[in-house]
């Protein structure tokens, strides 16, 4: 069921910025054996998938820190980061997979109505190549304009330089773009850029959209195609 908490009206919106893990692929798995294999790696216990899901939002640099229990010796940090980039770059595709409905959903998002062609982009706080090759190899990238990772700026989300970067390129206004992801991190994002929000109830970490509200609620990827129509 679509929620709005904050009306706007769909119509208006030209832009939608995704999300990337918990928003349009289900990236949980290859994450989790990923930090595992890490642990293992510097002999430290394997984590729980639960709490390693909880983790994922902030970029590989603080998911591999909270993983470690975010340890002081910086050398060890960076070595270990450096491990779970390099397994991560060969397994990210072991058993990511498309949300059910999105392809169907892009599709539908893609066709003009009347007389506007709405862009979409990707901003994620993954580093951009195994952002992008996740994109392209699970059939997405032809709805794409823009992909961009948590390297492909000198800030990450919440911070609203990617956003704003992306409506400069596509000569876009903030009032006619949203912004769309599984957490809080997606909802401050847009706000700070003056979008409008929409959380999807499926990912990752939808309990931080109780903190953080969007301006409207989803809890399928077949009701973010009905949201324009």
């Amino acid at each position: 069921m679509i929620r709005f908490l904050r009306q706007f009206d769909p119509r208006a919106i030209r832009l939608l910025v995704f999300d990337l893990d918990g928003t349009l692929v289900d990236s949980r798995l290859d994450l989790i054996h990923s930090v595992n294999a890490m642990l293992r790696e510097v002999g430290r216990p394997e984590l729980p998938g639960e709490l390693i899901a909880t983790y994922v939002g902030d970029g590989a640099p603080i998911l591999v820190r909270r993983a470690l229990g975010d340890p002081n010796d910086e050398a060890f940090f960076r070595s270990a980061l450096e491990y779970f980039l390099g397994y991560y770059r060969i397994h990210k595709l072991d058993h990511t997979v498309v949300y059910a409905g999105i392809p169907e959903a892009l599709t539908r998002i893609a066709m003009p109505q009347n007389g506007v062609q709405r862009l979409m982009a990707v901003l994620s706080n993954k580093p951009v190549n195994p952002s992008r090759d996740i994109v392209q190899a699970l059939g997405l990238g032809e709805f794409f304009v823009r992909v961009y990772g948590g390297n492909s700026f000198t800030t990450k989300k919440p911070d609203p330089l990617g956003v704003q970067t992306i409506l400069e390129e596509t000569g876009v206004g903030a009032a006619e773009a949203l912004m769309i992801g599984d957490s809080s991190i997606d909802v401050l994002t847009g706000r700070s850029a003056g979008l409008w929000t929409c959380g999807v109830t499926y990912g990752f970490a939808p309990h931080t959209l109780e903190d953080v509200p969007p301006d409207v609620v989803i809890e399928n990827p077949g009701e973010l195609a009905e949201l324009f129509r």
